[in-house]
Order: structure tokens, then sequence, then C-alpha cells
């Protein structure tokens, strides 16, 4: 069986912390990665602070959404943090995630479908016809098509994703047994979530809000 991989998500500003989630992090019995977010790569050391990281999975969540030229020069432009995974909202349209895929080269291009923060009333407000499974659908067949190397959905829709795209599942929105579930509205265990399909989760405040060591733990006796 494979490893299961688990992409913690730095969601800080403060690199001491960072330093501290890897520490603790890197003799897990199973696959980590390390999520960076806006967050961090826009804090003053941030950029620095990947850039000096090696022999480690990297993912840079940059949430990309714009017209295609901009989002391939976004690419372009973040080529030497040398990130493994870097994202776009596959909202951004075909043509958009051609261009970002042609300009990503060795990195996998993640298409980013509903954020895991919003449901159905929360597509109503923004105008959106379709409910959630359906637009999420839609949206993996689009990253199909465009070729990309991943889909990131929440653990609710790993399920129908799997029919349409038949790479990289990266599944967000994931909590440990009692934990808050915060500002995320469809979320789900770690053992699930790989029980559903996913290739890897990302798991970030369940994990590094509190005892990280406590924690870390929990997700290893969860996932046994």
């Amino acid at each position: 069986m494979t490893k299961p991989r688990v992409f913690i998500a730095c969601d800080t500003t403060s690199s001491k912390k960072i330093e501290q989630i890897i520490k603790e992090s890197q003799n897990l019995k199973f696959n980590i990665g390390y999520k960076f977010g806006l967050e961090f790569l826009n804090s003053n050391n941030g950029r620095k602070f990947v850039s000096r990281l090696k022999n480690k999975i990297t993912f840079g969540d940059y949430k990309l959404a714009d017209i295609p030229n901009t989002c391939a020069s976004a690419i372009k432009a973040v080529k030497d943090l040398r990130f493994n995974y870097i994202t776009i909202h596959i909202s951004s349209g075909l043509n958009a995630l051609k261009a970002a895929k042609k300009a990503s080269g060795s990195t996998k291009l993640i298409g980013v479908t509903i954020l895991t923060s919003l449901d159905n009333k929360s597509l109503k407000e923004i105008g959106f016809d379709k409910n959630v499974k359906n637009l999420v659908i839609n949206q993996a067949r689009l990253a199909a098509k465009a070729k990309l190397d991943a889909v990131v959905c929440s653990p609710l829709e790993i399920k129908i994703v799997k029919k349409v795209f038949k790479k990289e599942i990266i599944t967000p929105g994931i909590r440990l047994s009692g934990g808050k579930r915060g500002d995320q509205k469809r979320v789900m265990s770690p053992k699930q979530a790989f029980k559903n399909g996913a290739t890897s989760i990302v798991i970030g405040r369940s994990l590094t809000e509190g005892n990280l060591s406590k924690n870390i733990q929990k997700l290893i006796k969860e996932l046994k």
C-alpha cells in the first residue's frame, strides 16, 4: 500500500512556527508535504524562507484566478522557488488553465474547484445556478481537458471527481476527530477522505493549533 501523503498547511506569518512544524513532522511514517498559502508567501520572510527549503515537497497555494497571460506570467515569476505544486482556480477558464499548464514546466498544476468554505447557499449568493456537486464535476472535466496534474476538491466530492478526473485528487477540509469546523463547511476525517479515494489530504488548523506534537500523534493514530 502506498504511504498516504499529507500536506500540512503552514498558514501563519511566523517562520519560527513553520520551522517547528517541519521539525516535528519530518520523521513521520507517511509522506509529508508543506502547503504555503498567501498569508505566508506575502509576509516579509515568506519568499526567502521557501527559497531556502531543500528536499521537501512544497505546495504553493496561490489559487491563481486571472486572464491567461497573467496566470502564465505569475507561474514563471515563482519558478525560482521550485514548488512541486501550484494551484489555479479552474473557474479562470480553459484558456487560462492551458496557458498556466504550459508555463508550469515540471511543477504540477493543481486545479481548485469550489472552496470548502462554500455551500449551495453561498453559490446562489454569488450567482451560480448549479449546486456544489454539479459545479465541481463540471470543473473536474475542464481540468481533465486542460491536462492539469491534480484537482483540489472537498472530501465530499472525491467520489464524483474520480469518475471524470483520473490523476491526483488533493483534499482540504480535513478535521481530526473532535476538531472544530471553523469556516469550513464541507469537511471529513483524514481516514475517511483516503477511504473515499483522495490521493493526498491537506490539514492545517486542526493539526497546527494547540499542541502540535499531540495533534500529530492523533493524526498518526487516526490514519492507522
